[in-house]
């Protein structure tokens, strides 16, 4: 049997939704695609305990893993399926730069090229942090001005900072959402087997 590879990317469905997805901001249309997403995330096909795909199988989270998300923010961002029902629930919101930037700084820290890791700060740079970024984050002058700086010699350090206050914004604002919106009691209910919307 073949191999199976479910990736970062699958597992937070941006590669199989389209633009116009996000282009209508209203709670009917944004409740649609959420549960769009999260029908597509649990029907990826997980592997078994010996790395085989098992056809027909999705995926659903335990009701302990469900529990473990409401505990805190870092709970659900170490869980890799926590965390792409996050991102889901954030791109309904039409306010996923923050885990954007977060899951980069991440990535960024992981990083044991120079060359690499001054050419990826470039980017991250120019991304989240500059002026008029594509997906600019909220950060104040200081914490850029520092990020300018470091730029000059890039370190896995220079985006921390930023990363702290990134993250403490989303476990103040975002995440609290997040434990009391209908996604997640549809995500606890289709743990407890209970489903109501999300059948296959």
């Amino acid at each position: 049997m073949r191999e199976c590879v479910v990736s970062e990317r699958d597992m937070a469905c941006t590669d199989y939704m389209k633009e116009s997805d996000f282009s209508i901001d209203t709670k009917g249309i944004k409740k649609r695609n959420w549960r769009t997403r999260i029908r597509y995330l649990l029907k990826i096909t997980s592997s078994s305990s010996s790395s085989k795909c098992m056809a027909g199988r999705s995926y659903r989270p335990t009701v302990e893993e469900v529990n473990q998300w409401a505990q805190s923010l870092d709970k659900l961002l170490s869980h890799k399926y926590g965390k792409a029902a996050f991102q889901i629930f954030l791109k309904s919101e039409f306010c996923d730069e923050n885990i954007e930037f977060w899951m980069a700084c991440e990535e960024f820290r992981t990083i044991t090229s120079l060359g690499k890791l001054s050419s990826r700060a470039r980017s991250i740079y120019e991304e989240f942090i500059q002026c008029d970024a594509p997906k600019e984050i909220n950060l104040d002058y200081q914490t850029k001005d520092a990020i300018i700086q470091s730029l000059r010699l890039p370190s896995l350090t220079c985006f921390l900072s930023a990363q702290k206050k990134v993250f403490n914004l989303m476990e103040n604002n975002s995440y609290p959402r997040f434990i009391h919106s209908e996604l997640y009691k549809e995500l606890c209910a289709i743990a407890r087997g209970e489903g109501k919307y999300l059948k296959f």
